[in-house]
């Protein structure tokens, strides 16, 4: 009954309640940050009502997709599957799915505009709940190379089925790539009843511990943070009504996590004596190139890794662009930092740090 309602509400507040991004009554489901270059210059591109109903917390399009297959999750009107569509190019493919119908109306009846605009039509759009992507028949297993999602998976009532079907969907080497809401404890029962703060991706968001154990449960073993963001209600009676409830110290993050599905990878960073050199040949990052928001590798440096980033590197698609030191031949123990702390970096915690640069394994 819970996931019934759930959808329902979910699907009325994004299909009824809000009709263009002003709208939404916090800054959840906002993305603060600037886009990259080529970034805005796929948004440019993108028709304006599509822009109108975007709701996402962040840019989850990672780097080195074309030619790829790419399935975005809760593709809402269609702004991210747009945007990839421009990166992938004309061998690549995107496809959506969305539960809304308001929604998916806009993404497909701009489908012919983009295809002219971009000069071909690589993109498909499915009516369907993301935790049951096994309703979609042309979803097979290991078919896709990339899975995005943005500030959706914390609406599903089921965040579990959602990981299970992304790890069956992708293909050995594939990742999942998105961008959510987190939050700082476990997110009280009052609160998840309130439609607005599920809603407004708030009263959904999982404990950022309870997801990175969820995600080690369905196959994706080493979790990697790209940036964070902490979250300002900016809504002073939703704020009051949090407060009102006593909870008031409860925080919330955006962030990026990128999940790859390779069995080679162990629950923890275990040290053995690998490093990697960066070639510098991801196009846009000749100087150095970021993993995650704490693997920033310079150009021709050698960059001490644990065993699961090496694998993350030459067991992927980024493997053409490193050369690899070391094997798995001798164990030296835990590789030093890799702690279970909390990882947001701009938590009160962490001293409210940039997630930027870095380096060492965790």
């Amino acid at each position: 009954m819970f996931a019934d309602n759930t959808h329902s509400s979910v699907s009325n507040y994004y299909g009824q309640t809000l009709q263009k991004s002003e709208d939404l009554q916090t800054n959840a489901c906002c993305t603060a940050a600037s886009p990259a270059p080529h970034i805005r210059s796929a948004i440019a591109n993108i028709h304006p009502s599509v822009i109108a109903k975007y709701y996402g917390c962040g840019f989850c399009v990672p780097d080195e997709v074309e030619g790829m297959t790419i399935l975005d999750l809760g593709c809402g009107a269609g702004r991210d599957v747009y945007i990839a569509s421009q990166l992938v190019g004309p061998k690549g493919r995107v496809i959506g799915v969305d539960m809304t119908e308001e929604q998916l109306k806009v993404a497909r009846e701009t489908q012919p505009y983009h295809a002219e605009k971009f000069g071909y039509d690589n993109v498909e759009f499915h009516l369907g709940l993301i935790e049951k992507l096994d309703d979609i028949e042309s979803l097979k297993d290991g078919s896709v190379d990339i899975i995005i999602s943005n500030c959706v998976i914390n609406l599903c009532p089921d965040k579990e089925a959602v990981l299970k079907s992304c790890h069956r969907l992708l293909k050995p080497g594939g990742e999942l790539y998105f961008s959510d809401v987190y939050a700082s404890r476990r997110v009280p029962e009052e609160l998840q009843k309130d439609e607005v703060l599920w809603g407004e991706c708030l009263s959904g968001a999982l404990y950022w511990n309870d997801f990175q154990n969820m995600a080690k449960r369905c196959g994706f073993k080493d979790p990697r943070l790209v940036e964070d963001a902490p979250i300002t209600v900016e809504n002073k009676k939703i704020q009051e009504r949090m407060e009102a409830m006593g909870h008031k110290n409860l925080e919330f993050y955006s962030a990026t996590y990128r999940l790859f599905q390779l069995d080679c990878l162990e629950p923890h960073c275990e040290d053995y004596g690998q490093a990697v050199i960066y070639k510098g040949t991801i196009p846009r990052f000749e100087s150095g190139w970021a993993l995650d928001d704490h693997h920033y590798m310079e150009k021709g440096k050698v960059f001490p890794v644990c065993g699961n980033t090496y694998n993350m590197l030459k067991e992927t698609r980024f493997a053409q662009h490193f050369d690899f030191i070391g094997d798995f031949s001798t164990h030296y123990g835990i590789f030093d930092g890799c702690g279970t702390s909390m990882p947001f970096k701009s938590s009160q915690e962490n001293g409210g740090v940039s997630t930027k640069g870095g380096g060492g394994c965790c």
